[in-house]
């Protein structure tokens, strides 16, 4: 059932709006992974983040999507966590860690299992519009675990002001998404993440940002 929601909402909400609602430029979408496991890793400043990096992919892949989402805000009640599962198919996490000692990563460690493919925001949460926040390292870790699992950086520019953080009304703007080459795990947790960095600052400068301001 989960799978079938998800192709509705992909078909009636998420493709007229990439494709007609937003002007929505992709570069480097040959990058793009054809199958997993693999890890797409984006600097976030909108929900409406999520949708763009769905709609890069065709139906048929949609199934094995999996959005990396914060617990806390997508489970905090019945409705909110329905939809979220079973229609944006995210994978929840607790962004703090729990009296049980559980591993917070143990849902993305299962799904790249799996084959799956995570959309994962180093920032950890949706940061101010238009900038980037310091990454963590949880991303390193999962590159670790899974070494040969290509890790493919994405900078998003636009969302921001479509859907600014804290405002639940669209507002209609051009998008920019441009996806790199994949890292893999490099042996080091810091370089890692300071690479993926450096390479989400790389491709934003093939964005024409003094547009925007």
């Amino acid at each position: 059932m989960g799978a079938l929601l998800k192709i509705l909402f992909h078909l009636l909400i998420v493709r007229p709006l990439t494709l007609v609602v937003i002007g929505l430029n992709v570069r480097g979408k040959s990058n793009l992974p054809k199958k997993g496991p693999a890890i797409l890793a984006a600097n976030h400043n909108s929900h409406l983040d999520t949708l763009i990096l769905q709609s890069l992919f065709p139906l048929c892949m949609q199934k094995s999507i999996r959005p990396v989402a914060a617990a806390d805000y997508f489970m905090k009640n019945r409705l909110l966590a329905w939809f979220s599962t079973q229609v944006m198919g995210i994978l929840p996490i607790q962004r703090k860690l729990s009296i049980s000692g559980g591993d917070p990563l143990s849902g993305c460690i299962e799904a790249l299992e799996k084959g799956e493919i995570l959309i994962i925001y180093p920032e950890g949460s949706r940061g101010e519009a238009e900038k980037i926040s310091d990454f963590k390292n949880g991303i390193a870790h999962l590159a670790k675990k899974f070494p040969e699992s290509p890790v493919f950086p994405i900078f998003l520019h636009g969302c921001g002001k479509a859907l600014p953080k804290g405002e639940a009304i669209f507002v209609p703007f051009f998008v920019d998404c441009v996806v790199g080459e994949p890292r893999y795990w490099c042996g080091n947790k810091n370089e890692f993440t300071e690479e993926l960095r450096s390479d989400i600052d790389a491709l934003s400068e093939q964005c024409d940002l003094k547009a925007w301001e």
